[in-house]
């Protein structure tokens, strides 16, 4: 790999190098010779001596063999197999601090991405936990055999290796147990488990859920086949050991696939759904229905978004991309109507459902694409002054954006996941818009993700 030196970076080739910043995945990221080089578990500050492990065009990966400087937000990380596992990529960094980071993790992809003068812009201090451990409330972990004994984890970074994990420090504490029981029970029980390879064996998955504020408990088991032996013994010992099981619930995936769940779903006793508590609404959560994982921040998020959408009561507000309408929902009760659109129809009647169950009249929830929905409305009268939007890590669809520009509702409240492409849509939206602010909320602690909600208003003249 040529350098604007000309100098070459080899495979196993090590050199020292100065961390300057996190990048969008947590890793720590330097330069050598004018070339990127990304470093897994190295921290801004840091002097480090490192190995190229990978190399691209464009930049090198490379691994720590030495910390020369150490960061003096470096933590020990509590998690045992936290470097193997992959699934939090920040665990050695100070919680304070990784909140620091996350903020500038959102500057750095303005400052990428936009055309905009960032030092005027208003990004606020990243909300974070006052206790950033066992907050999710749910778990699915792959399940496998080795010696006689079951396994359940996640594969490993980089690997096809499934790493055991008895307790996740980011799990609640619940799903650790439940997941804990039910892999002792299929071992006891000697029930096939799956093996990716051959095909093989039946158990693929256990997803565990818990309602946080209720309690309730779910336990899935995904299989790869409809039958299920000793499926009585299974769901005796599991109602036994777990009292807090509310449902279980047998999910059939066949498929050789990354996807988690299959098509048909099957109850196996208690009841389909479990009940979960936001705030002042209450959700029922069944096997497939999506959910945010972390309640308690969830809550702050959503105040958030209420806050930058500054309704009086008389606004028509549209939440696209509403899923089974809990941003909506959260809003409702301070807007003249609030009206949602999803392509999943199934959220949909949740989100229907939801509105009933809780007695709003002003709601109207429809499935389809927010680009093709809205300009409908708006054809027959009906102009919203707020949209918010929550879409998925690719961000807008441009075909969205492009309606958006057209129908120019006074405020959009724009709530990502992904603050790069979060930023390629916010340079799109300025010919007609301003970013007021950008509030940053840490969903997810120990990991390098961060959600933001942005406050865009119309330009005037527009």
């Amino acid at each position: 790999m040529k350098t604007e030196q000309g100098i070459k970076i080899q495979v196993n080739q090590t050199f020292p190098l100065t961390i300057k910043r996190l990048g969008i995945n947590g890793e720590g990221v330097g330069y050598f010779k004018k070339q990127v080089v990304f470093v897994p578990g190295a921290l801004p500050g840091e002097e480090v001596v490192v190995e190229a492990t990978k190399i691209n065009p464009k930049f090198a990966e490379a691994k720590i063999k030495k910390i020369r400087i150490k960061s003096p937000h470096r933590v020990l990380p509590l998690c045992p197999v936290y470097d193997q596992c992959g699934g939090c990529q920040l665990q050695h960094l100070q919680y304070g601090q990784q909140l620091k980071e996350k903020r500038d993790i959102i500057v750095q992809s303005l400052e990428r991405h936009t055309k905009l003068a960032i030092n005027k812009l208003d990004i606020r201090e990243t909300i974070g936990m006052e206790d950033p451990w066992g907050y999710r409330n749910k778990s699915s972990f792959q399940v496998g055999q080795k010696d006689g004994k079951v396994l359940a984890g996640l594969y490993g970074l980089n690997s096809h290796q499934l790493i055991n994990i008895d307790q996740c420090a980011v799990q609640h504490s619940q799903t650790n147990e439940a997941t804990a029981k039910v892999k002792r029970i299929l071992e006891e029980l000697h029930i096939p488990i799956y093996n990716e390879k051959t095909r093989k064996g039946i158990v693929r998955t256990i997803v565990t859920r818990v309602g946080v504020q209720t309690c309730e408990l779910q336990v899935v088991l995904i299989t790869s086949q409809k039958e299920l032996p000793k499926k009585e013994l299974i769901i005796e010992e599991i109602q036994k050991q777990l009292p807090n099981v509310k449902s279980v619930v047998q999910n059939i995936n066949g498929q050789k696939t990354s996807l988690i769940f299959g098509e048909e779903t099957v109850p196996l006793a208690g009841e389909e759904f479990i009940q979960e508590t936001l705030g002042d609404l209450q959700f029922e959560l069944s096997a497939r229905t999506f959910f945010q994982l972390n309640p308690s921040q969830t809550i702050k998020l959503y105040n958030e978004v209420k806050k930058a959408a500054g309704l009086t009561g008389k606004e028509k507000v549209v939440d696209a991309y509403c899923g089974v309408g809990t941003i909506g929902l959260w809003l409702a009760d301070r807007a003249a109507e609030v009206r949602g659109m999803d392509i999943i129809p199934e959220s949909i009647e949740d989100a229907k459902k939801n509105a009933k169950r809780h007695g709003f009249t002003n709601t109207k929830y429809v499935p389809g694409k927010a680009e093709e929905v809205l300009p409908k409305w708006v054809k027959k009268g009906w102009k919203p002054d707020v949209v918010v939007v929550d879409p998925p890590r690719t961000g807008l669809d441009n075909q969205l954006i492009q309606t958006i520009l057209q129908v120019k509702p006074e405020k959009l409240i724009y709530v990502s996941c992904n603050p790069s492409t979060l930023a390629k849509d916010i340079q799109t939206l300025s010919a007609k818009y301003d970013v007021k602010y950008i509030q940053p909320v840490d969903m997810f602690p120990q990991t390098a993700h961060v959600e933001c909600i942005s406050q865009l208003i119309l330009k005037k003249g527009n």
